[in-house]
């Protein structure tokens, strides 16, 4: 199975994802996606894979998704994928991926969806 978290090591639902896919015997591939940020097709694969709500990538929090002046309810597809693209800090973390299926590892334990 061929599994991979996108992550950040900063981030400590991340740290936690991470350990929890070794626990369950999983050893990811791990792309740091603040060193090795996404193109806008792969921005645009994960908001398909994840599915649901676009809105659900985006970290508002951060300074740099302010820069936008918009709420997180007003972006469309298109928006979160060039904001995403352009400043991968807005990325939510950590993110799963196995096969045609992602999912946001928020809390930790959702990530395992994906395995199954």
């Amino acid at each position: 199975m061929n599994v991979t978290i996108w992550h950040n090591p900063r981030c400590s639902k991340s740290r936690e994802t991470l350990e929890l896919l070794r626990k369950e015997g999983v050893a990811p591939a791990i792309r740091e996606y603040l060193k090795q940020p996404p193109s806008k097709a792969e921005v645009e694969a994960l908001l398909d894979m994840v599915g649901g709500d676009p809105g659900a990538l985006v970290r508002d929090g951060e300074p740099e998704f302010k820069v936008l002046k918009k709420k997180k309810a007003e972006l469309g597809k298109a928006d979160i994928v060039k904001a995403i693209a352009a400043h991968p800090v807005l990325l939510q973390r950590p993110i799963v991926v196995s096969g045609k299926r992602a999912a946001i590892g928020r809390p930790p334990e959702a990530a395992l969806a994906v395995l199954k």
